[in-house]
């Protein structure tokens, strides 16, 4: 029995030149669909100027709301070089989905769902925001526009801004990464 345990325990242990990596741990379910979330957010992180492309300027990041320590939510942007590249996060750190979570945008238009790790690819519930949400011009966080949003449980949501609405149904998967 001891064994059995040690087996199941061991990937937790120290990388040991003596014992193989524990690939058949993604023979498992839940450890594939980590997988391939991580595959799909670096696809995310490469295709988005917004995410890399002005990382060592500030001019690249803001903090949308760092205080909301009642819901331990973030809220944050990203911005490339080009005004149109903006990337907006949102992370929830409790395992309450907040429907009706309103986060001030620096933008209106429409803003695209383009990655959701509550996904039920990756191993999640599925809550999420239908693809795209709508800015209103209701300011909020000092920001003249701001999206109203499905937050899903311990989770981490990333927008894009697409100017057009055609452009937001793309994709009108609100559970995968493009």
């Amino acid at each position: 029995m001891r064994e059995l345990i040690f087996e199941v325990t061991r990937q937790g242990d120290e990388w040991n030149y003596d014992h193989s990596l524990d690939w058949h741990l993604l023979d498992e379910p839940l450890h594939r669909k980590l997988r391939l979330f991580v595959q799909d957010l670096n696809r995310v992180y490469a295709s988005e100027p917004a995410l890399h492309e002005v990382d060592f300027d500030p001019s690249g990041f803001q903090w949308i709301d760092c205080h909301d320590w009642e819901d331990s939510v973030l809220t944050l942007a990203r911005a490339g070089g080009a005004p149109e590249e903006i990337v907006l996060v949102a992370l929830n750190f409790t395992p309450v989905p907040r429907s009706g979570y309103r986060v001030g945008a620096p933008a209106g238009g429409f803003w695209r769902e383009i990655a959701n790790s509550d996904a039920v690819e990756y191993g999640g519930s599925g809550v999420g925001n239908f693809g795209s949400v709508e800015a209103e011009e209701i300011a909020a966080h000092g920001r003249p526009y701001s999206l109203k949003l499905t937050l899903p449980p311990l989770a981490a949501v990333f927008f894009k801004l697409s100017p057009h609405p055609e452009l937001s149904t793309l994709n009108s998967q609100p559970s995968t990464i493009p």
